[in-house]
């Protein structure tokens, strides 16, 4: 079972990463202002995406990859906090409030496939 959830996880993430490049300007834009190079914010978020997707599946990374994306997890979450904040195109409240849990699933989740004894292994 965990190695499906590991499948799961790792065509997740490396699916998020690759949409940093196909939608570059939809991450741009949802940059907070505050923070310089957006541009190489997205595509560097999208990198470390994918490696971490991929890293994933190789159980002599999972460990360092699983704790990768919990950081990255943990990086973007100003801009989820920005969403629910200042609203965010049409999209109703309660998603964008819906999200920040749902970050902290998505980071239970690596954990558990990644970098706890049942899932590092």
């Amino acid at each position: 079972m965990n190695r499906a959830f590991r499948i799961f996880l790792s065509v997740f993430f490396v699916g998020a990463g690759l949409n940093h490049f196909v939608s570059a300007d939809f991450y741009r834009g949802i940059m907070p202002t505050y923070l310089p190079w957006h541009g190489e914010l997205v595509a560097i978020s999208g990198v470390a995406e994918i490696l971490g997707g991929i890293g994933v599946l190789i159980s002599r990374t999972r460990r360092a990859a699983g704790w990768g994306l919990i950081m990255l997890l943990i990086a973007v979450m100003p801009v989820h906090l920005q969403m629910v904040m200042q609203g965010f195109r049409s999209a109703p409240t309660w998603i964008l409030w819906l999200r920040l849990p749902f970050q902290l699933l998505l980071m239970g989740w690596v954990y558990q496939c990644c970098v706890s004894r049942n899932g590092s292994s």
